[in-house]
């Protein structure tokens, strides 16, 4: 069932035509969604949900998230012409994006290596890509996102969350954000369709990532 169901127009669609962002009520992965309805899907294409009950991270880690409090969604990148060798650049274009939706609201974010989205050391966003290749080309990218939008408590064991509430005093709607959010990622991803863009990106990326010991 399919409860909220946009239409969303960006320049990354190359037909110029709208595509959907489509709202789940529940989701185990919005990844395995998004794969399960990838032949449907044009470029960019979104689906979140309310609640995921089998979100994944990194390795076996999994995603915390609260029914109807955060962003938990995925979307469908379909490159121009990507070779694995530029493989990186998916992952800076949608950690920059993210971070340039967080400048947006006032906050500077660090990326963490590989693909996590840090503010003064603290975990505000996770991303999982998965890729499928043909031969040395990617086809497409499934990539999933979870953000921490209005979450307030947390679990004990996780080390050290924060949401974008408790940065801010202010309560966002889950659906407005996540327009604003894809909108700042689109924009980014348009710098990987172009040969000009990539170097740019990915000079940006190193000049914000951290990496830990």
């Amino acid at each position: 069932m399919i409860i909220l169901q946009r239409k969303y127009t960006t320049k990354m669609n190359p037909t110029n035509k709208p595509f959907n962002i489509i709202w789940l009520p529940e989701a185990e992965s919005t990844n395995r969604s998004v794969r399960e309805r990838i032949d449907g899907c044009d470029n960019m294409s979104v689906i979140a949900a309310v609640e995921q009950t089998a979100g994944r991270g990194q390795g076996s880690n999994t995603w915390f998230a609260t029914k109807g409090l955060n962003l938990t969604f995925s979307f469908l990148y379909r490159p121009l012409k990507l070779g694995t060798d530029n493989i990186l650049l998916i992952t800076c274009a949608t950690t920059l994006g993210i971070r340039d939706y967080l400048l947006g609201h006032g906050i500077e974010a660090d990326i963490k290596w590989p693909n996590d989205i840090w503010v003064k050391g603290r975990k505000i966003c996770g991303i999982l890509i998965e890729n499928i290749l043909e031969g040395r080309q990617i086809q497409s990218s499934i990539i999933g996102v979870g953000f921490n939008l209005n979450q307030m408590e947390w679990p004990s064991d996780l080390p050290n969350p924060v949401s974008l509430k408790q940065l801010t005093g202010r309560h966002y709607s889950p659906e407005s954000e996540l327009e604003a959010l894809m909108d700042k990622i689109c924009r980014r991803f348009a710098q990987v369709d172009s040969c000009d863009g990539r170097p740019l990106l990915q000079e940006e990326f190193e000049k914000n990532l951290i990496r830990l010991a």
